[in-house]
């Protein structure tokens, strides 16, 4: 009888994430797209949630890659609604360009003012991006309630510059509406519908976009 170890296929480390983009192709089969930039930031979401369902619900605006590739090489920096997202960026590429990651939750002034507005820090967080008043790309990956924020605050014409909105976030409680909302604004954005997402996830289309700038620069 063969072993459970004996049924492994070798690979060697180097070439284990093109096998698994090797192994992504062959299941999508003739799942077909815009374009290879699409198809990149699809095939890195689906390597990162081994989820193919990605491959029918990311929604992308016009020009929404192309827009966020051509902020990310032109310096833009990456606002974050959480630390995990924020860990998974890689900081090297996007700092070889000129940016950074950025994340507010973890600021003592920004769960002070969240309780006493009675609002979310995420919420809050938004509000402090904006206040930078320079172009950025916004990954939210976990709360519905910074899309909700920077909804309220673009269509409000508040000084907030979304060079793209990546809108993610992962749930039941108004995270199907959240990204509903994005969708309805002139912006560029990409959006999971639906429950699924995650902050692995928008880290995952950063770093998708952000190789696409690079030529597949990893450092």
């Amino acid at each position: 009888m063969t072993s459970k170890l004996e049924q492994l296929t070798f690979v060697k480390p180097a070439d284990i994430e093109a096998r698994s983009f090797e192994i992504i192709g062959e299941e999508l089969g003739n799942t077909t797209f815009p374009d290879a930039h699409h198809e990149s930031v699809v095939k890195r979401v689906i390597h990162t949630s081994a989820d193919f369902d990605y491959a029918k619900n990311l929604v992308f605006s016009h020009d929404a890659v192309a827009h966020g590739i051509k902020a990310l090489a032109g310096g833009t920096s990456i606002v974050t609604d959480t630390k995990m997202a924020a860990a998974g960026i890689n900081k090297s590429v996007l700092g070889s360009f000129g940016g950074e990651v950025l994340n507010f939750i973890s600021d003592a002034d920004v769960a002070a003012e969240a309780r006493e507005r009675g609002l979310t820090r995420s919420a809050v967080c938004m509000e402090r991006a904006a206040a930078l008043g320079e172009p950025l790309v916004f990954a939210i990956g976990n709360a519905p309630t910074a899309l909700v924020q920077l909804y309220q605050m673009i269509s409000e014409g508040a000084m907030v510059k979304p060079a793209l909105i990546i809108g993610v976030p992962v749930g039941f409680v108004n995270v199907v509406e959240s990204k509903e909302l994005i969708l309805d604004l002139d912006v560029p954005s990409i959006v999971a519908r639906g429950r699924k997402g995650g902050s692995n996830v928008a880290a995952s289309i950063c770093n998708a976009l952000l190789y696409i700038a690079s030529n597949d620069r990893r450092e």
